[in-house]
């Protein structure tokens, strides 16, 4: 089933992730690529590593240039897609790399992002668990056949991935979370700061958005309320590292009481088993745990999960790493696509990193 796709944003480093995949994607064929102050000059200036598109112009950002594609993908920023993609035909399939589409709650939108809620799409991530899931087989569903995807943010999509067995199984409760995360800077996008400079960042280590700002904290109790949590909380702290991709995110929640460390495990390995990109790593001859790395993922769509009982502070620490530009954001979105189109899920897409 070939496919055309329009990229929107496409010198932008999520857009950039999105042309790399669908290179090697053996449906797609690469249409209209835009930007906004990027406009008229060729995507090779943007993005060298990309050569098989370098000569290919930037077109200015609109409903008209992006029109005439069975597929559009929209790398804009928040508050930026809500009013394209309004224009867009019915039929065509949108998948929405930003924040507009993505929470299901206006008042969440308007606290953390302000502005008009543009409502919300079904949600790209397949793996998503719903109550009373032990495998992600209600959210598949969902996206088979959809139009309009929300991919969700790359904070989300770690959190998530490593919490919500354990709130579908009823193993540890969603009203004491805590996740601090190591992010890689391609995640703060490409607009110039002081703070996002070699000579402030290299060798130094910075937290941001702290205590309880970050835009990502709806949608992470949004996800973990569809998994079954009632009422969630959670302390979110992300923390630039000096790396370019990737996040590791340590997240932690009390444990049920009563609840055996072998449980918890079982929660995860049920949750997990099947997936081809989600993988919970194995207890090493010993007993001893293997540990996801961010070297690991990088450049794959796979996130690489562990989980332990910490017994002494009575609680479940699980780690997840995933690379920020891959599972979090553009191949998420592929995979969305490959399930929207009825193409075989992993098409296009490897879970093998590349490291050193």
């Amino acid at each position: 089933m070939s496919f055309s796709v329009a990229v929107a944003g496409a010198s932008g480093y999520a857009g950039g992730e999105a042309l790399r995949l669908l290179l090697g994607h053996p449906e797609a064929r690469i249409g209209t690529l835009t930007a906004h102050a990027n406009a008229g000059s060729a995507l090779g200036e943007h993005h060298p590593h990309l050569r098989a598109l370098a000569d290919r112009v930037l077109q200015p950002t609109s409903a008209e240039t992006l029109a005439g594609h069975d597929v559009v993908v929209l790398g804009l920023p928040h508050g930026a897609s809500g009013e394209i993609a309004a224009q867009l035909d019915p039929g065509t399939i949108v998948l929405d790399l930003g924040a507009d589409h993505r929470l299901t709650d206006a008042g969440a939108w308007a606290q953390f992002y302000g502005g008009d809620h543009a409502g919300s799409w079904p949600y790209g991530l397949p793996e998503l668990l719903h109550a009373g899931e032990t495998t992600a087989t209600a959210q598949r569903a969902a996206l088979v056949g959809a139009t309009r995807i929300a991919v969700p943010g790359c904070n989300v999509t770690a959190v998530t991935l490593g919490l919500q067995p354990g709130i579908a199984a009823g193993v540890i409760e969603p009203g004491d979370l805590v996740a601090v995360l190591a992010n890689g800077y391609s995640g703060a996008g490409k607009t110039l700061k002081p703070h996002l400079l070699a000579s402030e960042a290299l060798g130094s280590a910075q937290p941001y958005a702290v205590g309880g700002t970050h835009r990502h904290i709806p949608e992470i109790e949004q996800n973990l309320q569809v998994a079954g949590a009632g009422a969630v909380t959670i302390s979110f702290t992300p923390t630039l590292v000096p790396m370019a991709r990737g996040i590791l995110a340590t997240a932690t929640a009390r444990l049920v009481p009563g609840t055996s460390a072998a449980a918890v495990r079982a929660a995860w390995e049920a949750a997990y088993a099947d997936e081809p990109f989600v993988h919970l790593l194995p207890v090493l001859p010993g007993g001893a745990l293997q540990w996801p790395t961010t070297a690991a993922t990088l450049g794959s769509n796979t996130a690489l999960v562990q989980v332990v009982v910490d017994e002494r502070a009575g609680r479940v620490v699980t780690v997840t790493a995933i690379d920020n530009l891959v599972k979090g954001t553009a191949g998420g979105a592929l995979q969305s696509l490959n399930l929207a189109l009825g193409l075989p899920e992993t098409l296009g897409l490897t879970m093998n990193g590349v490291s050193p």
